[in-house]
């Protein structure tokens, strides 16, 4: 439980009052790919979020590729933050693979945190650099 109480503090680091993230927040800094923090569903005690960098494609077509697209369960009440698996897994496989989702999401929080991202509240959308 530890490690999702730091993802819940470091994603606040970023984002401020989780209770009130808008639909939609975007953070650019100068260096680093575009950082798009998206809420999926609200409930009275938890949110569903998408969490992703927007990496432009080498080819052309030039798109926005979603590279990592993760989605996360924010646990208001208990401010807790656990990133969500995708797809089956054997369940003896399943701990081992949710302790190593949740450490990428702490390690990649904390390396945001450090480029400068930062979600503007409110706004949407955050430049610095």
């Amino acid at each position: 439980m530890s490690l999702y109480e730091s993802n819940y503090l470091r994603l606040a680091q970023l984002a401020g009052d989780l209770r009130s993230l808008p639909e939609r927040s975007v953070s650019r800094v100068t260096g680093d790919c575009t950082l798009l923090l998206c809420v999926c569903e609200r409930a009275r005690y938890t949110c569903e979020l998408l969490l992703t960098y927007l990496l432009p494609t080498v080819r052309p077509p030039l798109q926005l590729e979603r590279v990592p697209n993760l989605r996360l369960r924010l646990y208001h009440d208990a401010r807790l933050l656990e990133a969500r698996g995708a797809g089956e897994v054997a369940p003896e496989r399943e701990l081992h693979r949710c302790w190593q989702r949740n450490m990428m999401v702490n390690k990649w929080l904390e390396y945001c945190a450090e480029r400068g991202h930062e979600f503007v509240r409110g706004a949407g959308d955050h430049r610095s650099g």
